[in-house]
């Protein structure tokens, strides 16, 4: 007999849980939505970061090892996705091929990536907008920029510290009462949205590459300060820990299953679309960014983008781009704060989280119950916790994700060998131990107060679910 904790869900029952979601949205429209969610903070704030403090120059070879391991991941995603069409993303995989609690655990830890995640995104968006505001002589009070006791800089020059960050707390709360409208009404925004941001993004590099000075690429891989991550190639390693974050967006194609109008064939072009127009565009982007600014002033830089743009003396075109990013950043929040309502939701409706977050608003057909709660905790990260520590919290629950996905896929082919795939990933089980290989080694290189974080989230997910999730399974009951 099956131990409860190892229970595992039937693929078909997986792939056709009904919630009650409107299914509304298309291949292109998920293309956009997995666009929409990857560019953004990693690329307009976390580039800067990341090469000012791990790997210089060399942040764009961070960009492309983090992107072959989202490659992997990414075709296992497909495969899944297409087999599994459920809102529940790697949670769902988990538990048709891993049993019940590795899937609770991947669900928690995927609550994680998303919540923090869009506290990260907002917390860059306060930046943009106080750029923006600034520059028509609107500026904000820097105390509300910024997390308690983080030092700043008030117009008359007294150095004090900071109260909160504001501007994304409310950013967070603006997203989500767009998402309680509707999915079909939230989609059109993104869409519109994602259109703006991509030219923006084209917008930057056709104006900056001119301002390229090759004297910021040398060093490209700058020496080793005797600090594991701090430069040389363990630098490179850390940086594509954090480029990961960059990365999420994909994966969040996955939780809108339910909200596609044929999630077998549109989930996975979704996922693979959106994750290759991302990957050449970070890359191309990170080589003209730390090209026009010297990577030493972007350490502790968070709108990077405006400090190259300034730098390059673009007056006209400073204000465009600031405008673009700062309400192309609505498209990143819209789709983290919808992958966290629909895995609360999907785990609401396998029991193992109480059923008032399956419940759906009458009129609009939305987890109201999801939104609010989320919304709550991702203002307050937001506002009272430093970017770089939600940047890494975030990669760090992508990856153990990403793993979770490649490892269900070789395990899936030997349990349910005749189960329906739309799309079969090439090469055996080379490319999931591959996805596998390069996200653990990616993880490993993050940092260990990082890990300890991580470690203790698991720990309260067990806590919860030894306490409810185990008794009040849907395959206890059935």
């Amino acid at each position: 007999m099956t131990t409860p904790l190892w229970r595992t869900k039937p693929v078909s029952s997986a792939a056709d849980s009904q919630t009650g979601l409107r299914r509304v949205l298309g291949p292109w429209q998920l293309v956009a939505l997995g666009i929409g969610v990857t560019i953004g903070a990693g690329l307009f704030s976390l580039t800067g970061v990341a090469a000012g403090q791990n790997a210089g120059p060399a942040v764009t070879l961070s960009f492309v090892i983090a992107a072959v391991a989202c490659g992997f991941a990414g075709l296992c995603y497909g495969e899944l996705a297409g087999m599994i069409p459920s809102g529940g993303s790697a949670y769902s995989y988990a538990y048709a091929s891993m049993g019940e609690l590795i899937a609770w655990m991947i669900g928690w830890d995927l609550v994680l990536e998303y919540t923090v995640g869009a506290a990260t995104v907002a917390s860059s968006w306060s930046g943009y907008l106080a750029s923006l505001l600034g520059g028509w002589g609107l500026p904000i009070d820097p105390r509300l920029l910024a997390p308690p006791l983080t030092p700043v800089t008030l117009s008359d020059g007294t150095i004090t510290t900071a109260w909160f960050n504001l501007p994304a707390a409310c950013a967070l709360w603006i997203v989500t009462a767009l998402l309680m409208r509707g999915v079909s009404e939230s989609a059109k925004v993104n869409t519109a949205v994602v259109v703006i941001k991509l030219a923006v993004v084209a917008i930057v590099i056709v104006a900056c590459a001119p301002h390229v000075h090759m004297a910021n690429y040398h060093p490209f891989i700058p020496d080793n300060t005797g600090t594991f991550g701090t430069f040389g190639f363990s630098g490179v390693m850390r940086a594509a820990g954090m480029a990961f974050f960059a990365y999420l967006g994909f994966d969040i194609v996955s939780t809108a299953a339910q909200d596609s109008r044929n999630p077998a064939r549109n989930i996975p072009i979704g996922i693979i679309g959106s994750l290759l127009i991302c990957s050449v565009v970070y890359v191309i982007f990170s080589l003209v960014l730390t090209g026009v600014v010297n990577y030493r002033l972007m350490a502790n830089d968070p709108s990077p983008v405006a400090t190259a743009i300034d730098t390059a003396h673009l007056p006209w075109v400073a204000s465009l781009v600031k405008l673009g990013i700062t309400s192309g950043y609505v498209s990143v929040l819209f789709g983290m704060l919808l992958g966290q309502a629909r895995i609360f939701l999907v785990m609401s409706h396998d029991g193992l989280l109480p059923p008032l977050f399956a419940r759906l608003n009458a009129r609009t057909r939305t987890p109201w119950t999801s939104h609010l709660l989320f919304a709550v905790l991702t203002s307050l990260l937001a506002a009272l916790v430093p970017i770089g520590v939600l940047g890494n919290m975030t990669s760090i629950g992508t990856l153990l994700a990403f793993i979770i996905v490649c490892a269900s896929v070789p395990v899936l082919r030997r349990t349910q060998p005749d189960a329906p795939r739309q799309f079969r990933v090439p090469g055996g089980a080379i490319i999931p131990v591959l996805g596998i290989l390069s996200c653990g080694a990616v993880m490993v290189s993050l940092d260990r107060l990082t890990w300890i974080r991580l470690i203790v989230w698991l720990i309260i997910g067990l806590v919860i679910y030894f306490v409810y999730g185990i008794r009040n399974s849907r395959l206890c009951r059935d």
